[in-house]
C-alpha cells in the first residue's frame, strides 16, 4: 500500500483494561508530594500541610501494606524524597533545610542548605553529588553527601519544580513560564533550552541519556529525543495539569495528575490512554521500580498501587489508513471523516493542538461520516483522535 506523510501519525491501541490500581492505607489525611521506593518492599512517601502544622514522612517495609509514620525532624512541609539506597535517604523542604537519614529513616536529621526559601525537588546523581531546586530560580548542590550546600547560578527567578540527572554531569530543571535548564557540567553552567510551551512544567524524566519527558500545566507532555537539542510535544488528550512522569525504560511510561488522573504509554509516548485509578483525589508523585510495579500518591494521603501496569492486558494494533479518512486537509472551513464501515457504537473525536491542549471533544453515535467545523481555530497543526469501540486511531490536520 503506498504510504503518505500523514501515515506515520496512524497508530490504533486497542485496550482492554480492568482498573489494577489498588488503594492502600496510609494512616494519614495529609497531602502527600512525593514517594520513592527503594525496591519492591522498601518505600517512603512524604507531605503535610502547612495550615494545620501537620507533616508526615510514611515508610513500608512490605510493599505499601502497612505504612509507618518515622519522625521528620522538622516542623515545615515536606516536598520530595529520594534514596541512594536502603539506609541513606534526603528530603527537601518548604522552608529551606534538607532532611537526611543514614540508618533507612529510623532517625531523619536536619542539614543546612544555605538558603530560607521553599524547595520543591530533591536528587541525587551518585551517592555524593546532589541537587535541589525551588522558588525564584534556586539551585543547590552538594558533593559531600548532603553535609555542605552551595548555591549555584540558574540564570532565572522562576519557580523551579524538579530536577533529574541522567549521569554526573548532564542535568535538567524544569520550572514556571515553560522554564527548562540544561547543564553538561555539572551546575556550573545552566543553558536556557526551549519546550515549545510557556505553561508550568511540574516533572521531568530521562529513561536515558538521550530520551527524556515532560509533563505539566493544561495536560502538556514533552518529549526529546536528542538530549534536550529539541522538544516534541505529545497528544495527551486532556487539559488538566499534570504532575509528575515515572519512565524505566523507553517505551513504557506513567503520567499522574489531577482529579486522579493516570496516564500510561506502552510506545514511547506515540499514544497515551486513560487509566482507571480509583481515587478523585489529585495524584502529585508517581515512582515505579520496573515497568508493572508503581505507587502514586497525592491529597489526603492517597496512596494507590499496580503491579501489572495499571491493566489487564493491552495489545497494540496498527489500523490500515483506509479505515478512516479525513478530507479537505488543509482545511479553512469545515472537516469531514468518514469511516469504511458504519459505526455500531459511540465515536468519540477529541482535537489536540500540536502543544496538547484539547481543543473540542465532540460525541457521535453511529455515523460513518461525520463533519466538524474547524473555521474558529487559530491557523495550525491539530492531532485529531478517534476512539470507537475498537479502539483509538490518531490523524494530523492542518487548519489554514
Amino acid at each position: 500500500m503506498k504510504k503518505t506523510p500523514i501515515s506515520i501519525f496512524l497508530i490504533f491501541v486497542y485496550i482492554h483494561s480492568f482498573s489494577q490500581w489498588t488503594a492502600q492505607i496510609s494512616g494519614t489525611n495529609i497531602n502527600l508530594n512525593s514517594v520513592y521506593f527503594v525496591d519492591s518492599n522498601i518505600g517512603y512517601t512524604v507531605g503535610g500541610i502547612n495550615t494545620k502544622d501537620s507533616y508526615n514522612i510514611l515508610k513500608t517495609t512490605n510493599g505499601g501494606t502497612n505504612w509507618i509514620n518515622q519522625s521528620s525532624a522538622t516542623n515545615t512541609l515536606l516536598t520530595s524524597v529520594c534514596f541512594n539506597d536502603a539506609i541513606n535517604g534526603y528530603i527537601s523542604c518548604g522552608n529551606g533545610p534538607i532532611l537526611k537519614t543514614t540508618d533507612g529513616g529510623t532517625n531523619w536529621v536536619e542539614k543546612a542548605s544555605g538558603i530560607t526559601g521553599w524547595l520543591s525537588s530533591i536528587y541525587f546523581s551518585n551517592n555524593n553529588i546532589g541537587y535541589a531546586v525551588g522558588e525564584n530560580g534556586t539551585i543547590i548542590k552538594t558533593t559531600d553527601s548532603g553535609a555542605t550546600w552551595v548555591i549555584q547560578s540558574s540564570g532565572v527567578t522562576n519557580w523551579l519544580s524538579s530536577v533529574f540527572f541522567t549521569d554526573i554531569n548532564n542535568g535538567y530543571i524544569v520550572g514556571e513560564n515553560g522554564t527548562i535548564l540544561k547543564t553538561t557540567n555539572g551546575g556550573t553552567i545552566w543553558t536556557p533550552q526551549t519546550g515549545g510551551t510557556s505553561a508550568t512544567l511540574y516533572s521531568i524524566c530521562f529513561p536515558n541519556a538521550n530520551i527524556g519527558y515532560i509533563v505539566g500545566d493544561v495536560g502538556i507532555i514533552i518529549k526529546t529525543t536528542n538530549a534536550g537539542t529539541n522538544w516534541v510535544a505529545q497528544m495527551s488528550d486532556t487539559i488538566n495539569p499534570l504532575y509528575s512522569v515515572c519512565f524505566k525504560d523507553i517505551n513504557n511510561g506513567y503520567v499522574v495528575g489531577e482529579s486522579g488522573l493516570i496516564l500510561k504509554t506502552i510506545n514511547g509516548g506515540t499514544n497515551w490512554f486513560l487509566q482507571t485509578s480509583e481515587t478523585t483525589n489529585t495524584l502529585h508523585s508517581v515512582y515505579f521500580i520496573d515497568a508493572n510495579t508503581g505507587w502514586s500518591v497525592g491529597t489526603d494521603g492517597s496512596i494507590i498501587k499496580t503491579t501489572n501496569g495499571g491493566a489487564s492486558f493491552i495489545n497494540e494494533t496498527q489500523l490500515k489508513e483506509s479505515d478512516f479518512t479525513i478530507y479537505p486537509n488543509p482545511s479553512k472551513t469545515n472537516i469531514t471523516i468518514t469511516n469504511e464501515s458504519t459505526l455500531l457504537k459511540e465515536t468519540n473525536i477529541n482535537i489536540c493542538n500540536i502543544q496538547g491542549k484539547q481543543v473540542v471533544p465532540d460525541i457521535f453515535y453511529s455515523k460513518n461520516e461525520l463533519k466538524i467545523n474547524v473555521s474558529t481555530y487559530a491557523k495550525g497543526i491539530y492531532l485529531v483522535k478517534i476512539q470507537t469501540e475498537k479502539g483509538f486511531i490518531v490523524k494530523k490536520i492542518v487548519v489554514q
